[in-house]
């Protein structure tokens, strides 16, 4: 009842998912990732699973085609099921169980793969897989949100709109993006405000975090404030809207 797109940025080696579907916080059961390690997402009839022991099977060095060959035989509802992964490496894999529901599909390419079920047509994963590789010039998350917005336009999934999600991690198990859209009228166009939204502040906090190289991570906030406050400047001066929530980090 989803589609959505997994991807390594073979530049930067940063991990994302991006997904949506006609259904209540389909970002909460679909992306699995781990920085350093792969992405899983896994959908239609949805075994949550498939993702927490997938991710654990690529940390052990499993190969995507491996894993999903354990994942699917151990389960007697795999005909009704849809995963796809890829490791740190770029090796991809994807299995669609031939009780999915019309249409269904997915389609993999070099660090990247689509899949979907439920949906308007074939042409929803083609335009994805389309729109994600002609804007490889674009950072990781804006470039999955224009891929699943061209599989929105191409039909998306045939029951509507409802929820989305866009996850991304580097190098760490937690998160450097997560946002959630769980019941929306629009939820991709609601991905992409959010997306603007942490730009103004949340993602240059981001990289001021601990991480396992950097444990203390940076303390200092005067960089990012007077960062913060140099992006407010230029948003007044081009006249742009800003959200309430963009005030500098000092209180």
């Amino acid at each position: 009842m989803t589609w959505s797109i997994v991807a390594r940025d073979p530049s930067t080696g940063h991990l994302g998912i991006a997904v949506a579907s006609r259904f209540f916080a389909v970002g909460a059961l679909v992306p699995h990732i781990r920085g350093g390690i792969g992405a899983v997402a896994t959908q239609a009839f949805v075994s949550p699973l498939y993702g927490v022991d997938g991710l654990s099977l690529l940390a052990a060095g499993r190969a995507p085609e491996e894993i999903i060959a354990e994942l699917t035989a151990r389960d007697a509802g795999r005909d009704q099921r849809q995963l796809h992964l890829i490791d740190a490496k770029g090796r991809n894999a994807a299995f669609t169980g031939p009780a999915c529901i019309d249409w269904a599909g997915h389609l993999i390419d070099e660090n990247v793969s689509v899949a979907g079920n439920m949906l308007a047509g074939p042409a929803v994963i083609t335009k994805t897989l389309a729109a994600y590789n002609k804007a490889m010039d674009k950072p990781l998350a804006e470039r999955l949100l224009l891929a699943m917005q061209a599989g929105e336009n191409a039909g998306g999934d045939k029951r509507g709109r409802q929820s989305a999600a866009l996850v991304i991690h580097r190098d760490q198990d937690y998160p450097w993006l997560s946002l959630r859209a769980d019941d929306h009228p629009d939820p991709l166009a609601e991905l992409v405000r959010l997306h603007a939204v942490a730009g103004e502040r949340y993602l240059h906090v981001a990289e001021t975090m601990a991480t396992r190289q950097n444990p203390n991570g940076v303390t200092d906030r005067r960089e990012i404030d007077e960062k913060i406050a140099g992006l407010e400047t230029t948003r007044i001066a081009e006249g742009r809207p800003s959200s309430s929530f963009a005030t500098p980090l000092k209180t």
